[in-house]
């Protein structure tokens, strides 16, 4: 009784709604026999030019008469002619193209990392500036304060010394 419930429950049928529901079915479907090779297309080829004859057999002349099946030849030519200038041609206008994005790509880089260099120099004279703020010596009295504040200042050039020398090994 249980079997024939399961079986009614898996007859159902499923009402793809989406996208996602496509994709999971496809899953599911695929994931139900894990033993079976799954099918991978292979990519399309890229369309070459066939080599040029070694023998023109038909060769036109400009006699006059020609026969009537020479119209044939010479247009089946003419098309074969016009298909090599335009697979030529979109060959050319592909290349162009994927050279302009490929100079574009490294035009971006350069430009990133020129203000990163940018931003890294402003952020390293802060810290410069920052550090000789606290090195600078108080004008005060007690002598021994000041003593004092130089062994401290010195204790954290000294950490602040490793901590940048750790900053740059990272970047």
């Amino acid at each position: 009784m249980s079997d024939k419930k399961e079986s009614k429950e898996e007859k159902k049928p499923i009402v793809i709604k989406n996208a996602t529901d496509l994709q999971r079915l496809k899953l599911e479907k695929l994931m139900k026999n894990p033993d079976k090779p799954a099918v991978i297309p292979e990519p399309p080829r890229q369309k070459t030019l066939a080599p040029p004859p070694d023998f023109v057999r038909n060769v036109m002349g400009s006699s006059a008469g020609a026969g009537s099946g020479e119209f044939h030849v010479y247009r089946h030519l003419r098309r074969k002619e016009y298909a090599r200038q335009k697979f030529i041609q979109e060959k050319s206008e592909k290349e162009k193209l994927d050279d302009e994005y490929h100079r574009k790509i490294e035009e971006n880089r350069k430009a990133a990392e020129e203000k990163t260099a940018k931003k890294r120099a402003k952020r390293l004279k802060k810290k410069q500036k920052a550090k000789s703020k606290m090195k600078k010596p108080k004008t005060g009295t007690e002598q021994s304060s000041q003593s004092e504040s130089d062994k401290n200042s010195d204790e954290s050039e000294e950490e602040n010394n490793e901590n940048i020398s750790s900053d740059n090994d990272k970047s």
